[in-house]
């Protein structure tokens, strides 16, 4: 598989297909508080150098910074549940600053300060999918396309530009609608939920933070 592609759909190789149903749905589940540091469900995926990831807080939350300079690696948590069930992804961030010449219709800039996977596994490594809800460097906020690489992908515009860099901000989004939206299908179960800083292909740098990522059912 070229490489571009595996770091999109971060693999269902890496991945395996070992994966289990999740139970019972809670109303929320919280992936990691990072208040021990980062929890051992999460497991490194390195495409062109590494990225770093450190769990840190401040006075008002904990959350992961992440640098990369000309790197790409992501952060990936294996997590199996049906999507139908739980579908609300919430999370904030925060990005010092978008990249110059990342852009998301092409190959060349398909490099972003902040990036947030939902990974749909397939036995058939070719047909596993992915959302990808990014921090976007000249995708007007609440735009869609597919990835440069692979229409496997789609990226998903949750913030865009530096109008708002330097803040956190808030983004729930319903997986489920999103994923029979822009594939036109029932999605399969979720495989993993994976975060990326990388700045491989544009060679800057960035800074971004993550805090904790929260899946919930959705309300009536």
């Amino acid at each position: 598989m070229p490489r571009h592609l595996s770091r999109v759909l971060i693999t269902t190789a890496f991945l395996g297909f070992t994966l289990s149903a999740a139970g019972s749905s809670p109303r929320e589940q919280v992936l990691d508080d990072y208040k021990n540091g980062l929890a051992a469900g999460w497991e490194t995926k390195s495409f062109a150098g590494h990225t770093q990831y450190t769990a840190e807080h401040d006075d008002k939350q904990f959350y992961i910074k992440a640098t990369s300079s000309a790197a790409a690696s992501g952060l990936v948590y294996k997590i199996a549940y049906e999507p139908r069930d739980q579908p609300i992804l919430r999370w904030n961030w925060k990005i010092e600053r978008t990249l110059v010449t990342g852009d998301e219709r092409t190959k060349a800039g398909d490099d972003y300060a902040a990036r947030i996977y939902v990974v749909f596994p397939s036995f058939l490594f070719w047909n596993t999918k992915a959302l990808n809800y990014i921090w976007a460097n000249k995708l007007p906020k609440g735009e869609v396309l597919p990835n440069a690489f692979t229409a496997n992908a789609m990226m998903i515009a949750a913030e865009s530009g530096n109008g708002r860099a330097g803040q956190w901000q808030s983004v729930e989004r319903n997986i489920y609608k999103d994923f029979k939206k822009y594939f036109n299908t029932e999605p399969p179960k979720v495989g993993a939920i994976a975060i990326m800083t990388d700045t491989d292909n544009t060679g800057e740098s960035a800074t971004a933070w993550y805090g904790p990522i929260i899946i919930g059912r959705d309300t009536p």
